[in-house]
Formats: C-alpha cells, structure tokens, sequence
C-alpha cells in the first residue's frame, strides 16, 4: 500500500517537526510549508491525501487556503484539519463555512489528532 501524503501548512517550525516525526513514525509521508501561499502552492502541486491547516499563517491564513482549495473541483476531495489556538466556537464555524473537515485546537493531543486523520483517510 503507498504511504499517505500529509502536507502540515504551519509557521511554527518546531511544531512543523514534531507532527512529522510523529506522523513518519506510523507511516506517513509528510510534506511541509511554512505559510499560506507555499502552503496552497504545495497542495496544487503535490495533491496530499489530507491537510493540516494552521489558522493565522503568513501571506494567506489558513480560511482562505481552506476556501481556495475545497471551492476548486479539483482539490476539494481533499480532508482538511484546521490546526490553531484559536479555540472560540466563532472560530470553529468559520472553518466549517470555509469547508473544514474538522478543528483541532493546540495545545492537542497527539492521539485525537492521529485518530482523526486515520478516520478522514479512511
């Protein structure tokens, strides 16, 4: 079975890092960007299997990443997880407007955040 692509989209590096080594440690293949607009152009360019959003992103936040790619035939298959601190409920329903797949607030636990990616890959 090929390994599934991630593409982790998050301007903290050392967060960007763990998810990966935790994420290659069961058998991913991780993919990562560090802003909005490399985040987006990634997604095109590579068509993961599913997404981790940061919210507050340079360039482009993560709504309008999520809205450019689930308003396009072509990337909107795509699961997405917004990935943020931003843990309002206002916050929540933005990214289930902008077509979220589901929300995940930091600070998080690594096994709700694996759970939820095997349950959107499945």
């Amino acid at each position: 079975m090929d390994k599934k692509k991630i593409l982790i989209v998050d301007d903290e590096e050392d967060l960007r890092k763990m998810l990966k080594f935790r994420l290659e440690a069961v058998g991913f293949d991780i993919t990562e960007a560090v802003d909005g607009q490399e985040g987006l152009d990634k997604a095109r360019s590579t068509g993961p299997d599913l997404l981790i959003l940061d919210l507050m992103l340079p360039k482009i936040d993560g709504y309008k990443v999520c809205r450019m790619l689930k308003f396009d035939e072509k990337y909107k298959h795509i699961p997405i997880i917004m990935f943020t601190a931003r843990a309002e409920n206002k916050d929540k329903q933005i990214g289930k407007e902008m077509g979220a797949d589901t929300y995940i607030t930091k600070p998080f636990e690594p096994e709700v955040l694996l759970a939820k990616i095997k349950e959107l890959l499945d």
